[in-house]
């Protein structure tokens, strides 16, 4: 199989019939051989049931059904676990991303070699203070913590090869930085396509301000993974151990001290009156329990399972 085309989706139940149209005239006018996986990550309004009668209708269309709302992320690596295609393609059901983008994203993926190719909305249609502004921020932080050359993380319109889809670990809200988690997975080639940003035709954004909040949050966490997750005592335990041993050497110092002037019949003073003794013996607490909290972190490292992250509660075609 060519392609799995996959899209997440809440309430969206305008533009599925659409979507679905303008994708098939486009797979067919390629002769290409693919499956469109929509997951309906707890719709309320009628998405679930277009999408079951698109998937009687055609073959090609797959389906998954969330409980409730858990959120893109997991929409995504559900869609992910069930892809068979050779390139996997997400994109957005508002209509604001354009299928006629896919053969060149295909294309890129099977003939240039890219492990991944990420869309590059140049010219946006959304508000410059609400939207654009905060995404150029965002962008720029996170070039800058991750390494990775991309203008645009948000685009939710990308290209992958099957083995990168198979091999990265997509949880919490991390789907903006899905390039950051395959170029740490060891997928260096990693692309990018100025694509089509149309305006929203049906309904309203499902994000508001508060998803550059949470990226930048999910920004140092990646960070923090990528470089300690797998080693949390090269961090913890490294500052633990310093901590510690500023407060061990000070706590010395102000005792050799004490002595040193009983010793030679100085004035001096209880060494608990000594404002220095107490900052000595916090930095020695909090290193011990920075060191703590790197061993608890490997024992838990070690121990984990894979907890069930989102509960399905219909599939069709699947």
């Amino acid at each position: 199989m060519n392609l799995s085309i996959i899209i997440p989706l809440l309430n969206e139940s305008e533009s599925l019939p659409e979507l679905h149209s303008w994708i098939v005239r486009v797979m067919t006018a390629n002769h290409f051989s693919y499956e469109v996986i929509f997951i309906d990550d707890g719709s309320t309004d009628n998405s679930w049931k277009l999408i079951e009668t698109l998937s009687a209708q055609d073959p090609n269309v797959k389906g998954i059904r969330f409980l409730r709302n858990y959120g893109k992320s997991q929409a995504l690596h559900a869609g992910f676990a069930k892809a068979q295609g050779d390139v996997i393609i997400t994109m957005d059901a508002d209509l604001q991303d354009s299928p006629d983008e896919i053969p060149e994203l295909y294309h890129m993926i099977t003939d240039q070699q890219y492990d991944l190719v990420s869309g590059w909305k140049k010219k946006r249609y959304d508000s410059v203070v609400a939207k654009n502004l905060p995404s150029k921020l965002f962008n720029w932080a996170a070039r800058k913590t991750s390494g990775v050359q991309l203008n645009d993380f948000n685009c939710g319109l990308k290209a992958y090869k099957n083995i990168v889809i198979k091999n990265i670990e997509v949880s919490g809200e991390m789907h903006r930085y899905i390039p950051v988690l395959a170029k740490n997975a060891g997928f260096a080639k990693i692309g990018e396509k100025v694509v089509i940003h149309q305006a929203r035709k049906y309904g309203a954004t499902k994000f508001g301000m508060e998803r550059f909040i949470n990226g930048f949050l999910d920004l140092i966490t990646i960070w923090f993974l990528s470089r300690f997750g797998k080693r949390p005592m090269h961090l913890f335990g490294a500052l633990g151990v310093l901590m510690f041993s500023i407060g061990f050497l000070s706590a010395g110092y102000i005792g050799f001290s004490k002595l040193f002037r009983l010793y030679h019949h100085q004035h001096t003073i209880l060494v608990t009156s000594n404002p220095w003794f107490y900052i000595a013996l916090t930095t020695m607490i909090i290193g011990t329990q920075l060191f703590l909290a790197g061993f608890l972190g490997e024992i838990i490292l070690r121990t984990k399972n894979n907890e069930e992250r989102y509960k399905i509660a219909e599939k069709v075609n699947i």
